[in-house]
């Protein structure tokens, strides 16, 4: 089993930087996929970015290109998403998940950390 756990959420004011953390515990990280989905109030859930087991690759949702940044440390059990120029419509839950390939689809991630909100105001 993998425990993931989420933290660097805040408000923040639009333009403004967060920087999201996931601090992972079990066997099997370094083998994993890692990815970051957001979810709003009534709204379904959405995929943000993914990075592969290495780090080798990451790719990012269109709303976010240019904006956010994902990475991972192995030897800390740790993948960030670094978000810049924030906008009002970055407002959700975020959580970060673990699965055994790289995927964009939320079912084909087998863990999950509880999520970290981030509000962003105009």
């Amino acid at each position: 089993q993998v425990q993931l756990v989420e933290s660097g959420g805040g408000v923040v004011q639009a333009g403004d930087s967060l920087r999201l953390s996931c601090a992972a515990s079990g066997y099997s990280f370094s083998s994993l996929t890692m990815a970051w989905f957001r979810q709003a109030p009534g709204k379904e859930r959405e995929f943000v970015s993914r990075i592969s087991a290495s780090g080798g690759s990451s790719d990012y949702a269109d709303s976010v290109k240019g904006r956010f940044t994902i990475s991972r440390d192995n030897a800390k059990n740790t993948v960030s998403l670094q978000m810049n120029s924030l906008k009002p419509e970055d407002t959700a839950v975020y959580s970060c998940a673990a699965g055994p390939y790289y995927s964009s689809t939320a079912g084909d991630y087998n863990y999950w950390g509880r999520g970290t909100q981030v509000a962003v105001s105009s």
